[in-house]
């Protein structure tokens, strides 16, 4: 069942991912070569309770840490496990912040000193294709609008969306109704309404879309090795068109 929000409650939702927009902000700028991840996991947990709020992945489902760190090949969920941070890497960030009885979630990926030009474009692309998809999050559209408008910009630019792991709606609880695949026909499933709190969060490979998920249960690679990215927002549904909570 999809839940509708009201304005009070899109407003505590607005105060979790304005929490979370300050950490990745600051996770942005720490991210040199000769960090390691796990100094990145440090510095999240302490500004996130800092701020009155409780990092919502430490201890979800079993997660072992406030950050998820994917590095390179690696799409999503990836542990702080003390990788050093090396030049030419691309890092990619998702943190989610627990206040008042509400969830803020969302992520990006950034570039380790200097990457290559492959790297640099793959970024690009994915973070327009989010764009691509929060503008159809808007009263009427079907919820597969989205997914749709995300497939057709990454694959027209020669990558792949992942179709294993999807977005999701957000609110009292980290992961709700709906789930929101990137691909997809569009003008299918749920039509979007006012008080929807969506996740938007395409994932985007260099090469094929396949992934495998490796022994520690929870870091996800690209099944051939090549590079991942992974930009996501929290976005409410309102009369006047996508509201983005998690805009910087």
């Amino acid at each position: 069942m999809i839940e509708l929000k009201n304005g009070d409650e899109i407003e505590i939702i607005r105060k979790a991912c304005r929490i979370v927009v300050e950490t990745l902000n600051l996770l942005k700028d720490a991210s040199r070569p000769g960090v390691t991840t796990k100094e990145l996991d440090a510095l999240a947990d302490a500004h996130i309770r800092k701020r009155g709020g409780y990092p919502a992945f430490l201890g979800y489902r079993g997660y072992p840490a406030a950050l998820c760190v994917a590095l390179n090949e690696s799409v999503i969920h990836g542990i702080p496990d003390g990788t050093r941070l090396k030049e030419g890497d691309i890092a990619s960030l998702d943190i989610g912040v627990k206040i008042d009885g509400y969830y803020g979630d969302a992520a990006l990926t950034v570039p380790v000193g200097k990457i290559g030009d492959r790297a640099g474009r793959l970024l690009k692309v994915t973070e327009e294709a989010l764009y691509k998809g929060v503008e159809q999050a808007r009263v009427g559209n079907r919820l597969s609008d989205i997914s749709h408008a995300i497939q057709i910009h990454v694959e027209s630019n020669s990558f792949s969306v992942v179709r294993q792991f999807v977005g999701h709606g957000i609110g009292r609880e980290l992961h709700e109704e709906p789930q929101i695949p990137n691909f997809g026909k569009p003008h299918r499933g749920p039509r979007l309404a006012e008080g929807m709190v969506l996740c938007i969060e395409p994932m985007v490979n260099e090469g094929s879309y396949e992934v495998k998920v490796l022994d520690d249960g929870w870091t996800a690679v690209t099944a051939d090795s090549k590079l991942s990215a992974h930009f996501e927002h929290c976005v409410a549904i309102t009369r006047s068109g996508p509201d983005i909570l998690t805009r910087a």
